[in-house]
């Protein structure tokens, strides 16, 4: 199937040029972020690094936050999408970057978590070179079964699995949420479900449309050709009820009990790791203040979405679900690349 998605292509896009060691900052760069404060940021145009592509939720809602920062701070944010690689690509720029809060990453949980586990080198380290700063918790993701499998629970899709003895599942690319998901049902049920990766979304609900596929598990809005065309029959959710659908109940609800299935994932900000503290704040109260507005607010309403949260609760979210993310991972048996 051309659609499908290769584990070397996860990684391999822009990998190579993601080796090259940090460069130094200069002396003058140093004293430049030293002397930023909550007071004077910004003194000059920020740009917003996106690293995924233009149109796709993550740059939807780069675009409508960074205009209400723009309207607050009398700054211009630039969004500069910089995809590849997982999002590796844009993270490392700003990983780079002065760290005087003029520039900002915007990206996802597989950037800022994932990454580590799958790419021997992607370019950056998290811990060590960035700090988040603001999160939207993740919403639910639909597990979404083809209506010919007669599957509208969790307890029919074992039923199914077993009966079936294989299921073709479909995921937007290895090593995602979806992918984790189908690892951890098979361990806890004995099943032998077997992950068709996809570049993307979009192609792996054509997948479902065109009856290719038994299952596939992704987000809300994404999933409504399917649905819309009475191609699929929502059977769970991940980890969060999605408000749209409140009868359909979690995985955890429905008796799977990996600790997997109570992690969301997010979407979020971060900046240069040197970044001094009142310009963090200074941001993540921005993020938070843009929840009010009404771009922002259309945006999170079309995906579904939470507000963002503050710095405090963001880094809280991060350390909690960061080590069962890892250990979900690693179960995968993938060797990074």
């Amino acid at each position: 199937m051309s659609a499908k998605l290769d584990r070397r292509h996860f990684v391999a896009a822009g990998t190579t040029a993601l080796a090259m060691p940090f460069l130094a900052r200069s002396a003058s760069a140093q004293g430049t972020s030293q002397g930023t404060s909550q007071g004077t940021w910004p003194s000059r145009q920020v740009r917003m690094i996106c690293s995924y592509p233009a149109g796709g939720q993550t740059d939807l809602l780069a675009r409508a936050y960074g205009e209400f920062i723009s309207k607050q701070v009398g700054k211009t944010v630039v969004i500069e999408n910089k995809p590849g690689a997982a999002g590796a690509i844009g993270t490392a720029e700003v990983a780079r970057a002065e760290p005087d809060g003029h520039t900002i990453l915007c990206s996802i949980s597989t950037t800022y978590i994932m990454n580590r586990v799958v790419m021997k080198n992607p370019g950056y380290d998290m811990d060590k070179d960035l700090t988040l700063v603001s999160v939207i918790p993740g919403a639910g993701l639909l597990l979404v079964a083809n209506p010919k499998t007669g599957v509208k629970t969790l307890e029919d899709f074992v039923a199914f699995a077993r009966k079936s003895g294989k299921v073709n599942f479909g995921t937007y690319s290895a090593g995602s949420s979806p992918h984790m998901t189908i690892n951890e049902l098979n361990k806890q049920y004995g099943l032998n479900i077997e992950p068709v990766h996809y570049r993307g979304e979009a192609p792996m609900w054509t997948g479902m449309l065109e009856g290719t596929l038994d299952a596939a598990m992704g987000s809300y809005t994404a999933a409504q050709s399917v649905l819309q065309s009475d191609r699929g029959t929502v059977f769970a959710v991940h980890s969060k009820k999605v408000d749209a659908i409140p009868a359909i109940k979690t995985l955890p609800e429905q008796g799977a009990t990996s600790k997997f299935f109570t992690v969301s994932g997010f979407t979020g900000w971060a900046v240069p790791k040197a970044t001094p503290q009142p310009v963090v704040d200074r941001l993540a109260e921005l993020c938070v203040a843009a929840n009010s507005d009404p771009k922002v607010k259309e945006v999170l309403a079309t995906f579904v979405l939470e507000p963002a949260i503050g710095f405090k609760e963001t880094n809280a979210l991060y350390q909690r679900e960061l080590p069962i993310w890892i250990e979900s991972a690693r179960s995968l048996g993938l060797e990074p690349a």
